[in-house]
């Protein structure tokens, strides 16, 4: 099937293949560039023939397709040969740079002989001398040709590496590449890494580097101690050749990166993303690379013991770990059998030997934000015994029931692993309930089973499934002749039900609830007035969710009246529980006072009674409630804004939690909170790990939309601290959860997960990548019915991006989207900015010839100006009228158009005004003025007007203080009387 319609003209052709130029490297550029080819056939002239076949070619290079290259190569050359007179200066040292193209190819196929590699490069040394191009890319083909083989690499090199460049010779960057893996390979780590500096600190670039380079240099960068930069490069790198069949070699590599440093989970998850090379890598030479990386990491993932973890492998089957280490390796070793037996050598065989028998080389080095090891990848384990266990040992049974049920009474966290146990036992096949008076009957013990159950589902906030737990637990307690059990579950069982309609939002739901809560109160009241012989920690239990369902209830309305009835009931429980001396109750009455406190915004009431709590858990207990309050006061802290008494708080809280089972306190809260009190001291850094912690904590106890908004704030920290590269890493790995990949999650969320990572790629200068992602979620937004602000932001985003990449005819597109969507939903300061960088944008890339593109922005920019001054909308910055005159200033500047510039610079400063002695607008009046003068002085040749312009801003500047802003000034003030 054709991927485009068939180019009718010659034009039509070039159009063609500049926009195939466009697309990466794959399956799709290499069909179209094919079909380009027959196109070109049919037309008289050979030029278009040429410039197809070359795309074709490069296609194929690129995408790691070494067997078709050759022959499509032989076309040109016979072109050449037959009619050399086609071929102009750049064509010719085009079709001369490829010979090189070629050998590569070649060495990359096993059943090509070593005789006709050796011919191939006798042919391409003739052929450069009589061209009259330089022989040192032919010696450098000699070089990798020995390096290939293994033999004689010393003298090829030095024939190679001494010659003086060519116009022909690799670029910088490969050569660079080239001489280290030399000192490489002979074992100097130091060496290679100072050769290769260059080229890791981007200096030097190409298409394939730095990122071949850095593949490379991670193991010599940890052997040397340089863990850091190995980590630093690692995630840069590594995004640079995912997915690409062309640099599979250099994923392989990243996987073993990975395999030697503690990273085994992240090794798998990047063979996943990258499962496509299996089936789309054609280059053997490439492949077996690829290979041996795949096995390094799956050789140790199984020496962890994790061998039948799933593996993404080959397509057809469901791998595991070892499984899919079987194939590769048969796979891989037969390769390298055959590369040396068309070499000669054993060195294929041997340099993969020496990659599988590496040790690790650190034990743990944290890669990314989201760090994860084997076990959280693997499978959970059944919890508790294995079968047969219950009749095995019987007589511990009435001993478990009894001490499940006093640590519940307690409310201990140690309850949680006896319920769990119980639930084993009681469902395995052959269990015997005990035959004792105290432990009761078998229903009574699965009534506790599901109290225990509805628990955990109410700790998760399922409170629909928890209220028809308690109220099933209720019915069993009654059929077991417990009423008291009964009662306390059906207490549950209201509050639970009243907790519903939260998951509504409006202030209807809020009513409802507030409604409900009181309903609730007032049947628990009832149920404890009409169930008689409860015991005293029965009691203390029915008071407490008395206390707790208005509790909520002010909480849900923030009502001032509703604040006593809550404090009463307090009172009421705190008074009972002291006088049975029901220690937890005691610490959970002074709980609620200080949150009622803290709901109504009684601050210092509400850190009052945490402290005379904090007291008491210190001296009379129970410990396991000291973390949650010191979570407590440190959240009235930060509210306080004493952020350093907070974090001391919360630092605590986070330390002591570690004593107690996970679920006893919520520690992505509290690593939350921290992340707050540490963005509020200073330490943006120290927030990033406790978000990431926040994340992981709610991952582990299935709260995934909480995690994954957690993370989505990780992310966007870690772009706002510069750290591009770690925030793409995490949102590729959180993008790529089976999940989220099967639509599972909330697609808004995922959506800003997008967003943040295309914001990335672009401040990682992936222009490309960016463009892309930003395109994909404008058209996903525009259905959107319900947030047409959104769409107007990504459409807009999305536009600037395109105007970026010089495609202005979608950035229009794009534009518009943007500007619908603004009727619906103004965004007067994004659509205003936008606007304007598109003008911007076009008028500097495409000068007079883009003026009047670049004014119907700005006529668009001026009605969003209208429209914002209509509805009293205030900018955050400048105001959108100031910025429109600036714009057409420097519009008219790129056009040439400087009378119009000069006055529309005028206006600006007109409206921006002369600045005061504070710093509010000074930076801008002096661009603004900077421009001005170089419109006047340099463009319009008036440099007296223009340095009186200058000399006055300089002045005023001066004697407000704002020296910082004269630099600019003065330095242009110079440049002019140096021309004058």
């Amino acid at each position: 099937m054709p991927t485009a319609p068939h180019p009718q003209s010659t034009d039509e052709l070039y159009r063609a293949l500049q926009e195939n130029d466009r697309r990466p490297y794959g399956r799709l550029r290499t069909v179209t560039a094919e079909e380009l080819v027959d196109a070109a056939e049919q037309f008289a002239e050979p030029v278009p023939l040429v410039h197809a076949l070359l795309e074709l070619q490069e296609a194929y290079n690129y995408g790691s397709e070494p067997r078709k290259s050759p022959v499509v190569f032989a076309r040109l050359l016979t072109l050449f040969d037959e009619q050399p007179d086609v071929f102009d200066e750049r064509l010719r040292r085009l079709l001369f740079w490829r010979f090189k193209w070629v050998a590569h190819a070649l060495r990359a196929l096993p059943e090509i002989p070593l005789a006709s590699l050796r011919q191939w490069l006798t042919e391409m040394g003739e052929r450069y001398e009589k061209a009259g191009f330089g022989l040192q890319p032919y010696y450098g083909q000699a070089y990798q040709l020995a390096a290939h083989t293994g033999e004689n690499t010393a003298l090829a090199y030095e024939l190679w590496a001494g010659r003086t460049r060519t116009p022909l010779s690799d670029c910088e960057a490969c050569e660079t590449c080239e001489r280290a893996l030399y000192h490489l390979t002979a074992g100097d780590d130091e060496r290679a890494l100072r050769v290769w500096e260059p080229v890791l600190d981007g200096k030097e670039s190409c298409q394939e580097e730095p990122a071949r380079s850095v593949s490379h240099a991670l193991l010599p960068l940890l052997r040397t101690g340089r863990a850091d930069r190995a980590r630093e490069l690692h995630l840069a790198g590594y995004r640079a050749c995912r997915r690409n069949p062309s640099m599979s070699g250099e994923v392989g590599r990243h996987l073993e990166f990975c395999a030697l440093t503690g990273n085994e989970a992240r090794g798998l998850e990047l063979l996943a993303e990258n499962r496509n090379l299996f089936d789309e890598v054609d280059s053997p030479l490439d492949l077996l690379d690829l290979l041996t990386g795949v096995e390094v990491l799956l050789r140790r993932v199984e020496l962890l013991g994790h061998g039948e973890l799933p593996a993404a492998g080959y397509a057809g089957r469901t791998w595991t770990v070892t499984g899919l280490r079987a194939e590769v390796r048969d796979r891989a070793d037969d390769l390298a059998a055959r590369f040396d037996a068309r070499n000669g050598t054993t060195a294929h065989t041997d340099r993969r030997r020496a990659r599988l028998d590496r040790a690790p080389l650190l034990d743990a080095l944290e890669l990314t934000l989201r760090s994860r090891g084997l076990d959280d990848v693997a499978p959970a384990a059944a919890a508790g015994p294995a079968p047969g266990t219950a009749s095995a040992d019987p007589e511990s049974l009435p001993e478990l029931i009894t001490r499940a049920r006093e640590l519940s009474r307690q409310g201990h966290p140690d309850a949680y692993a006896c319920w769990a146990r119980l639930r084993t036992l009681v469902t395995t096949r052959g269990y015997t309930h005990p035959d004792d008076p105290a432990v009761g009957p078998l229903v009574q013990l699965r009534a506790d089973l599901l109290s225990d159950e509805a628990r955990r589902a109410d700790d998760k906030d399922r409170f629909a499934d928890a209220a028809a737990l308690h109220e099933e637990a209720a019915g069993l307690y009654e059929d077991a002749g417990v009423p008291d059990h009964a009662a306390l579950a059906r207490a549950c069982a209201l509050l639970a039900a009243a907790e519903i309609p939260a998951e509504g939002a409006d202030e209807a739901d809020a009513e409802a609830k507030a409604a409900a809560l009181t309903t609730a109160h007032a049947t628990m009241v009832r149920l404890h007035e009409q169930t008689p012989g409860l015991a005293p920690y029965q009691a203390a239990g029915l008071l407490r969710m008395r206390a707790t369902a208005l509790g909520l209830r002010v909480q849900t309305t923030r009502s001032e009246e509703h604040v006593a009835p809550v404090l009463a009931e307090v009172d009421l429980l705190h008074a009972f529980a002291t006088r049975h001396d029901i220690t937890g109750q005691i610490s959970g009455a002074m709980l609620l006072r200080a949150s009622t406190h803290a709901i109504s915004g009684n601050l210092p009431a509400a850190v009052d009674e945490i402290d005379a709590l904090l007291q008491r858990l210190e001296a009379h207990g129970p410990a396991w409630h000291l973390p949650r309050t010191l979570a407590l006061r440190g959240r009235l802290q930060l509210a306080l804004q004493d952020a350093q008494a907070a974090h001391a708080d919360l630092t605590e809280g986070l330390r002591l939690a570690a004593d107690w089972p996970a679920h006893t306190v919520d520690t992505a809260r509290l690593h939350n909170d921290l992340a707050e009190a540490c963005i509020h001291l200073g330490r943006p850094d120290e927030a990033l790990r406790h978000l990431t912690r926040s994340a992981e904590a709610d991952l582990r106890r299935g709260s995934r939309t909480d995690a994954f908004c957690t993370y989505s704030n990780a992310a966007q920290l870690s772009l706002d601290l510069g750290r591009v590269e770690d925030c793409i890493a995490l949102l590729d790995s959180l993008l790529a959860e089976p999940d989220v990949a099967a639509g599972e999650l909330d697609d808004r969320l995922v959506a800003q997960l997008r967003l943040t990572r295309a914001r990335a790629l672009h401040a990682g200068e992936d222009l490309k990548a960016a463009v892309a992602e930003f395109v994909a979620l404008a058209a996903e937004s525009a259905g959107w019915d319900d947030d047409p602000g959104s769409h107007a932001m990504i459409a807009a985003e999305a536009a600037v991006l395109l105007g970026e990449s010089g495609r202005f005819g979608p950035a229009r597109e794009a534009a518009d989207q943007a500007l619908a969507a603004h009727t619906r939903a103004p965004r007067y300061e994004q659509l205003s900015n936008c606007l304007r960088e598109l003008a911007r944008l076009q008028a500097r890339q495409q000068g007079s010839d883009g003026l009047a593109d670049a004014l119907a922005y700005l006529a668009d920019a001026g009605r969003i100006a209208d429209e914002a001054r209509a509805a009293r909308y205030e900018a955050h910055g400048r105001s959108l009228d100031t910025a429109l005159a600036y714009e057409h200033g420097r519009v008219h500047t790129h056009a040439g158009e400087y009378e119009e510039a000069l006055t529309a610079l005028e206006k600006a400063l007109a409206l921006l005004g002369e600045p005061g002695p504070e710093q509010d607008h000074a930076g801008e009046w002096a661009e603004c003025v900077r421009l001005a003068g170089a419109v006047e002085g340099i463009y319009l040749e008036r440099p007296a007007p223009a340095l009186t312009r200058l000399d006055a801003a300089v002045s005023r500047l001066t004697a407000l203080g704002h020296t910082e802003d004269t630099e600019p000034l003065t330095s242009l003030a110079a440049r002019l009387r140096d021309e004058e």
